[in-house]
């Protein structure tokens, strides 16, 4: 078992380790490898399966059952949660409660998402079995093909590890890791076929501080009182005044006020590094041209990551005409405790 001596794992067995920090860090490093490890060979075998096990999921009729016993089973659960909060309705079925009647939850229209690492255990199998009966196809996330499991299966998604990260090659951990990053995969791929949108995360997520954050949006932080904005025949000179008075941002507008241009605190501070003689210069000559805007339905944090992507601090808010209604700044939106 790489990086693990027979001593060490004998120390660890008596329950009186003799590490030091050093040591115990080491330990945990190695861990974190062999998952990172793991979950790269899973990456590279990724093939068609995968593609077919989403698009199961996406046409199926009814619900995705999803099931495993013991680590497996936790694994399971939190697969079935993600998958429903991501928009693909799921639901954790245990395998045993199965057996005595929650099998009832089950429809003809349902595709079940078995996870296990063997493929073998009894509780599985039996569930298997049922399952079969009803018609109901099967994706098999496990480390075996040869499995019972899998031989059931429609699509099988292997996650072979060569080793678990407990020093005894016991415990389920780099196994468990896998098949938790195979879930959460399936239910992404899922989240980009179905068009699952940050609206649509938000909700479903409506308490709580991520309900918050989710649901604030551009016409809760924005400004729109006393707009910055000049048309673009204005020099220089007064637009330097707004720039100083406004927070480096002014949105320069047609006779319409539709927004036609912008005028940044840096772009003031790269036309004087070329030129000094700059007060009587019309700012539609300085002006970026076809700015990035938003508008005020926007969600706040869909906004800051346009600005973040774009490298500035403020974006004009626009209505369906492209009219100024406002500007929402990125440090007002930090405030807000989106970050």
């Amino acid at each position: 078992m790489s990086g693990w001596t027979p001593a060490a794992s004998a120390t660890v067995a008596t329950g009186g380790p003799a590490m030091d920090d050093a040591a115990l860090v080491d330990a945990g490093r190695r861990v974190l490898r062999m998952e990172a490890e793991a979950i790269t060979r899973l990456e590279a075998g990724l093939d068609q399966a995968f593609a077919r096990a989403v698009r199961l999921i996406r046409e199926a009729g009814g619900r995705i059952i999803v099931s495993g016993i013991g680590k497996s089973g936790i694994v399971a659960r939190k697969i079935a949660a993600t998958l429903t909060s991501t928009g693909t309705p799921a639901s954790f079925l245990h395998p045993v409660e199965g057996l005595h009647g929650d099998l009832g939850m089950v429809g003809d229209d349902d595709v079940a998402l078995l996870v296990s690492k063997s493929g073998d255990s009894g509780e599985v199998g039996a569930l298997v079995e049922h399952l079969l009966r009803r018609g109901v196809r099967i994706i098999a996330i496990t480390g075996r093909r040869e499995s019972t499991m899998a031989r059931a299966a429609t699509v099988i998604l292997e996650c072979t590890v060569t080793e678990e990260a407990c020093p005894f090659d016991l415990a389920p951990t780099t196994s468990t890791t896998a098949a938790l990053a195979m879930g959460d995969a399936l239910a992404v791929a899922l989240l980009l076929l179905r068009g699952f949108t940050a609206e649509d995360f938000a909700r479903l997520h409506p308490g709580g501080a991520l309900g918050r954050r989710l649901g604030l949006r551009v016409r809760d932080v924005m400004v729109t009182q006393a707009l910055p904005w000049l048309p673009p025949d204005a020099t220089m000179r007064r637009c330097i005044v707004l720039l100083a008075e406004k927070r480096g941002t002014v949105p320069i507008v047609d006779v319409q006020r539709r927004v036609i241009g912008v005028v940044t605190a840096g772009d003031l501070t790269r036309l004087m590094e070329k030129d000094e003689a700059i007060f009587d210069l019309p700012v539609s000559g300085i002006m970026t041209r076809s700015p990035k805007v938003t508008d005020a339905s926007t969600l706040a944090v869909a906004a800051i990551h346009q600005m973040e992507t774009h490298g500035i601090m403020a974006l004009p808010v626009v209505d369906e005409q492209g009219v100024l209604t406002g500007i929402v700044h990125l440090h007002d939106l930090l405030r807000a405790g989106l970050r």
